[in-house]
């Protein structure tokens, strides 16, 4: 499994698990969610994300994120 995709599963169930948290607990919840979306955000604009590192000294690799990529469009 490559990177991107368990990004990809980690944000997701992130989001979900503060949306239950939110409606069965507390608003306060929505600061995660907030939390997730701020680190999108600077992932995006910086290219830095802390979980990356996490995922590389886990030894995943990056690739494509969905079939139909070619090998030219992977980074090693």
């Amino acid at each position: 499994m490559t990177i991107e995709k368990v990004m990809m599963l980690i944000v997701g169930t992130m989001v979900l698990l503060s949306a239950a948290l939110t409606y069965y607990f507390s608003p306060l919840w929505l600061l995660l969610t907030a939390f997730i979306g701020l680190n999108l955000l600077i992932s995006g604009v910086f290219g830095f994300c802390p979980m990356v590192l996490i995922l590389r000294k886990l030894g995943l690799k990056h690739g494509c994120a969905f079939r139909g990529c070619s090998a030219e469009n992977q980074v090693s």
